[in-house]
This record gives C-alpha cells, sequence and structure tokens, in this order.
C-alpha cells in the first residue's frame, strides 16, 4: 500500500510539474523547483526541524540562542524517488525561517523515505544558513541544495 501511495504522489507531482515554471540546471535534468510545497511543508517535518533546531543552538557553541517562529517560501527543489538506482526515496526542500531574533535566514532540507528511527516514519536533515558551525552539510548547507 505504501509503494501505491509513493507512486501515486510521484505521479501527481510528474503531472503537475508539466504545468509549472522548471528551473534547469546544468547536468541534473531531474532537478526542478515546484511552487506548490507539497510534501515539503507537512507539519510533521516542520514540527522535527524546529525542534532539532532548539536543541542544537542550545548545545552548540557559539550559535545565538533563538528558536524557529515561522517558514515562509517553501519549494521542493528536487525528488528523487526510491528505484533500482536510488535504494531511498529523497526529497531535497528548500524555503526560509523566520527566527525569534527577527532575522530570516534560508533553510535547505533533506527527507529521506522510510529512514525514521528503526527504519520506521522518514527522516529529516536540515541546515539553516549561517548555523552549520561544525561545516556537517559543507560550507554553506552545499550537501543539501
Amino acid at each position: 500500500m505504501r509503494k501505491l501511495v509513493h507512486f501515486a504522489i510521484a505521479a501527481a507531482m510528474a503531472v503537475g510539474s508539466l504545468a509549472m515554471p522548471h528551473v534547469a540546471q546544468a547536468a541534473d535534468p531531474i532537478s526542478y523547483a515546484l511552487y506548490d510545497s507539497g510534501v515539503c511543508s507537512d507539519q510533521r517535518f516542520l514540527n522535527k526541524i524546529t525542534s532539532r533546531f532548539g536543541h542544537q543552538v542550545r548545545n552548540v557553541p557559539n550559535l545565538p540562542q533563538v528558536g524557529i517562529t515561522e517558514f515562509r517560501h517553501i519549494y521542493e527543489k528536487r525528488y528523487l524517488p526510491r528505484d533500482d538506482r536510488h535504494l531511498i526515496g529523497r526529497r531535497y526542500c528548500a524555503g526560509q525561517v523566520v527566527l525569534s531574533d527577527g532575522y530570516t535566514r534560508d533553510i535547505w532540507y533533506l527527507i529521506e523515505e522510510g529512514q525514521g528511527f528503526a527504519g520506521v516514519g522518514d527522516n529529516v536533515e536540515f541546515c539553516v544558513a549561517g548555523f552549520d558551525r561544525w561545516n556537517v552539510y559543507n560550507g554553506r548547507c552545499r550537501v543539501l541544495h
């Protein structure tokens, strides 16, 4: 049943993306920008990002003590469905967050299908511009772009 749901979502996105503007990127024919945020704006993932961001700023030295108050302009940059070449379905998302200090920062995040705790649910990895103090996602969050 889960595979059928994922197939239906992928098919709907493929049909819907024909009418959406595309963003061309060199040597990456499957990259596109969807202005309908879909799965990327799912409250479960945004809540998880907000919670983990709070943990990050409390536990990483020299980060400002701020929290995420709002998400804006969320969109899906790329979708790699699970297939023979990609054993894990991945959605690359981007947008902006408004922080409790009033500043707006760019955010990039990755939703990995079926990679939650003990393989149950989905996992989300994120990077907020200026908050990757230890370069976990390379300089300027490039791993998640």
